[in-house]
């Protein structure tokens, strides 16, 4: 056990302190099982030989692109209709893939593979150039001919004996980018969101307990990269769900003898295909391709985008309607509240402890009156208990992951020895998929995946299910290693697609703590066990807008931190956070603090409430920015560098960033702290606690009261708000002088349908003046700022 290990072991032990000692018990003789398991079944290490492509042979043009052959490989490569690329290495093709939407996107006919000067071959597309050389070098290229990424040759290590392990070849993949270029994505990472020199695991992994800045790896994770440099941005999928690691080198420029030296990227993946795709362009076009690749982000309901209270324990119905009570009585808007394992009767997931929650429909029809929906926790381990109907449903059924010898796995998790029902499998989940009637018959309207990296107790090793574990991936067949990563995208697909077969009328509310490339289309994530302080604070940020560059555009953090009691000004500071971003939730573990924000004192409270307030005056901007963010890819949350790419000290500004194109929030994440830098984009900015402008690009210095972040808004925007009647009413921030400006709103009537309205902004006759897009009338009250 390695220095890393035993600290996510203690980290274990600790947290069972609240759940007594049986279960570390449990936990360590599921550590041993699992390894003896491992030692049996999962292949040991074999004989392999090296290779690498070894020179050209020729080429096989075909529309799109073509194959390249090599002495020991080939090379597929193909420019789809939208712009993005794929390449396949040794006979790899686009599908099968967990993450793509559909059908592989058509191919750009107009382009083809043909000879280049150097003996290579090149694809020439409207939006790329593709060069790969005779050695098998890949060059992704601006059309202008300036390199984005550079992909060296590959290196596979083959087993001797092919049928010793179906994992195929261990490959590595070396490329370089510009010096100037800075990295972004791989999923949720604690530390960014740009990424540091490093190494990156591609593993999803409950840390166990808490985390802080620089725990590696976390719950969701996929190969995702998001490169921006001055020749441009572009983004690269490896589409392979299995473990690996990412290194990362920067660039420098100038360096040595007058030579730039580039940054270096090392992908080394355990086996699996060797495929990705690459999509080029400015940050939104990017962003836009990546979504018309792997699907457009679900929408959540209306009032999932305000705020909601968690706490895993929540002991009854009488502490619910206290807590909900609390919310009304002082004034303070609140749209959901969470449930966490304690409601289930021993933890056993779809199930309701009749003692403490005697009349949950009940419950939720009384919240309901009051604008407040329930969430219920989901869980995927099954309590192996014979008798009960759940586990002998799923039993029946074939449901559970098996081991090699067709046994169901078995782990530790909350309701104590539990199986797991394998989502990789599609009639899997159809009969998971069936059993939230009994959540929607209980009154719940949202839904939280939790512990589904997946997670099972441990006292060593790995916190999972055995690597030799069996699954179905649609019928391929394989074994954990191919399967871990994608096990909670699956999972979220099993809930969305029954939620909207079951409601058909209302859009799914679900979010998961883990996940992997493509869970945008079926919800969001939060950030999960993250650490009270202010380390935590700031990781809460840098995770929301690395996973919204990564394609998932709805998340969030534990507002106050999983562990621990914030002090009241820590506690504030992330609550004013947590109303700017898109999953606005408070939550804590059974043993931390209270997170109501009367709990912190009358100050607290006060500057808490005017935070809310503020949350649900900008609601219909967040309706617009999800609705948005699934045509466009764009997420809600953006660095501050998105429109202005070129910006080289934007590239490193981590402490604040955009609400959509027409606010800049600024949050606090330092103690004592009653004034900030902000880093501004270009163009005229608007304090809007002041009104003050403030022209960038540069730096300005803004006051920052415990009663507020600094925010802007961009001068001509238009910002939908809610007004005081409860419609909407168009907050226009004045353009600078001979400038325009304008804005758009989204107007739905609850379900799938909605109204996208574009307004323009300008000055005519020394007036302000809003234009509707189409309409002689502009159609909503409009109130003119910065004039």
């Amino acid at each position: 056990m390695d220095a890393h290990d035993l600290g996510r072991s203690v980290k274990w032990v600790t947290s069972f302190r609240t759940v007594g000692a049986a279960r570390v018990l449990r936990s360590v003789r599921a550590a041993w099982w699992r390894r003896r398991v491992d030692a049996a079944e999962a292949p040991g290490p074999v004989a392999e030989r090296a290779r690498v492509p070894g020179p050209a042979l020729g080429a096989d043009p075909e529309p799109g692109g073509g194959v390249v052959r090599f002495a020991r490989s080939s090379l597929r490569v193909r420019v789809a209709a939208g712009g993005a690329v794929f390449c396949g290495w040794d006979g790899a093709a686009p599908e099968p893939s967990y993450a793509l939407a559909g059908p592989v996107p058509e191919v750009d006919e107009r382009v083809m593979l043909e000879p280049d000067t150097d003996g290579g071959w090149r694809v020439v597309s409207e939006r790329l150039l593709v060069v790969v050389s005779r050695h098998g070098t890949v060059e992704v290229r601006t059309p202008g001919g300036v390199m984005l990424r550079r992909d060296q040759p590959p290196r596979w290590w083959d087993p001797v004996d092919a049928a010793a392990d179906r994992a195929g070849p261990r490959w590595t993949q070396r490329s370089e980018v510009p010096a100037d270029a800075r990295f972004f994505g791989l999923g949720g990472r604690s530390a960014g969101p740009r990424l540091r020199e490093g190494a990156y695991r591609l593993w999803n992994t409950d840390p166990g307990g808490s985390f802080e800045p620089g725990d590696d790896p976390l719950y969701l994770t996929m190969p995702v990269q998001l490169v921006v440099a001055d020749a441009g941005t572009h983004l690269v999928f490896h589409d392979n769900s299995w473990d690996g690691r990412v290194l990362l080198w920067e660039g420098e420029e100038g360096a040595g003898s007058g030579h730039d030296r580039p940054g270096r990227c090392e992908l080394r993946m355990t086996g699996g295909p060797l495929r990705y795709w690459v999509v080029a362009g400015t940050p939104a076009r990017v962003l836009r391709g990546w979504a018309g690749l792997t699907g457009g982000a679900a929408v959540p309901p209306a009032w999932a985008l305000g705020h909601h209270h968690a706490r895993w324990g929540f002991g009854s119905e009488a502490e619910v309607r206290r807590v909900v009570a609390g919310y009304r009585e002082r004034g303070l808007p609140l749209s959901a509240v969470h449930l966490d394992i304690d409601h289930y009767r021993g933890h056993r997931v779809f199930t309701v402890d009749r003692e403490r929650f005697p009349d949950l429909p009940g419950l939720s029809a009384e919240l309901r009156k009051d604008g407040v929906r329930l969430v219920s926790i989901v869980d995927p381990g099954v309590k192996a208990e014979p008798g009960w109907e759940v586990y002998e449903a799923g039993a029946a059924a074939g449901a559970f992951v098996r081991d090699g010898r067709g046994r169901p796995v078995r782990g530790e998790v909350w309701a104590g020895t539990s199986v797991f029902p394998d989502f990789t499998d599609p009639a899997v989940r159809r009969w998971w998929g069936g059993l939230y009637a009994e959540r929607l018959a209980e009154g719940f309207a949202g839904f939280w995946h939790d512990m589904n990296e997946p997670a099972a107790f441990a006292a060593f090793g790995e916190h999972t299910l055995p690597r030799s574990a069996r699954h179905a991936l649609e019928g391929r067949g394989g074994d954990h290693r191919e399967a871990h990563n994608v096990y909670a995208l699956a999972m979220a697909r099993a809930g969305y697609e029954a939620l909207r077969e079951l409601r058909p009328d209302e859009r799914p509310f679900l979010f998961s703590r883990s996940g992997w490339a493509g869970l945008q289309r079926y919800g969001g994530t939060w950030s999960g066990d993250v650490t009270t302080g202010w380390p935590g604070l700031r990781a809460s940020l840098s995770l929301v807008l690395g996973l919204g560059l990564c394609g998932v555009p709805f998340s969030g953090p534990d507002v106050g931190g999983f562990t621990g009691s914030p002090s009241p000004e820590l506690y504030l500071r992330w609550f004013q956070l947590g109303s700017y971003l898109p999953l606005f939730r408070t939550h804590a573990a059974i043993s931390a603090g209270r997170r109501e924000p009367w709990e912190f004192g009358p100050e607290v409270l006060e500057h808490a409430g005017a935070a809310l307030r503020e949350r649900m005056r900008l609601l219909p901007y967040f309706v617009t920015l999800a609705h948005r963010a699934r045509v466009t890819g764009a997420p809600y949350v953006r660095p501050v560098w998105w429109r202005s790419p070129e910006d080289r000290a934007l590239r490193d500004c981590e402490d604040a960033f955009l609400l959509g194109d027409a606010l800049l929030v600024a949050p606090v994440l330092e103690p004592g702290a009653d004034r900030r830098a902000v880093r501004l984009p270009r163009g005229r900015w608007y304090d809007t606690a002041t009104g003050r402008p403030h022209e960038g690009p540069g730096q300005v210095l803004l006051d920052a009261p415990l009663a507020r972040i600094p925010v802007l808004a961009r001068a001509g925007a238009v910002l939908p708000v809610a007004g005081a009647d409860g419609g909407v009413e168009l907050e226009v921030w004045a353009p600078a002088a001979g400038r325009t400006g304008g804005g758009v709103l989204v107007v739905e009537d609850g379900g799938e349908e909605a109204e996208v309205v574009r307004f323009t902004t300008g000055w005519r006759d020394g007036v302000v003046m809003v234009e509707r897009e189409g309409a002689a009338e502009v159609g909503f009250p409009v109130r003119v700022r910065g004039v």
